[in-house]
């Protein structure tokens, strides 16, 4: 069976529970957006403050750190598109890449009164919803993205 994350630790150490974990979100994240039979993966690392920081500032012209990134490899409605096709021609696709620090899902987790787990969780989800094209931008697609990241959580015991 295809991995559907491949998960990289940079500059944090590396947790076999943490990637177990990351992998179950990841799953239930694909379920719920019909995409767990299409070849896709999604590239997750987890870093330091000091590299998202950096990355931040690279890709996105933010000179500050931040907890979590997405960099999406398709536009929302080439994803519709593929859906759509029966027989999608891709191979193996990375769906998109998601960078998240650690420290900063460890500070946010005790300053919001839960647990590690569920900011990760939160994160994870977070940035895949960005990688699938949503945004909170505006108060509509606010709404409707926070609509989709609290039913995976929901799934996944993760409520606040």
């Amino acid at each position: 069976m295809q991995e559907i994350a491949e998960i990289h630790f940079l500059h944090v150490e590396e947790d076999e529970k943490i990637k177990d974990f990351i992998k179950q979100i990841v799953t239930t994240c694909f379920k719920q957006e019909n995409i767990e039979n299409l070849k896709f993966y999604l590239s997750i690392t987890l870093t330091s403050p000091e590299e998202i920081h950096k990355l931040n500032k690279e890709f996105r012209n933010v000179d500050k750190e931040t907890d979590v990134l997405s960099f999406p490899m398709f536009e929302k409605e080439e994803i519709e598109k593929i859906k759509q096709d029966k027989k999608p021609n891709i191979l193996e696709e990375v769906l998109g890449d998601i960078v998240i620090s650690v420290p900063r899902v460890k500070e946010q987790a005790k300053e919001y009164g839960h647990s590690f787990e569920r900011e990760l969780a939160y994160m994870v989800v977070h940035g895949f919803y960005h990688i699938m094209g949503y945004d909170h931008m505006e108060e509509e697609e606010k709404s409707i993205m926070r609509e989709k990241e609290e039913k995976v959580l929901t799934i996944l015991n993760q409520t606040r």
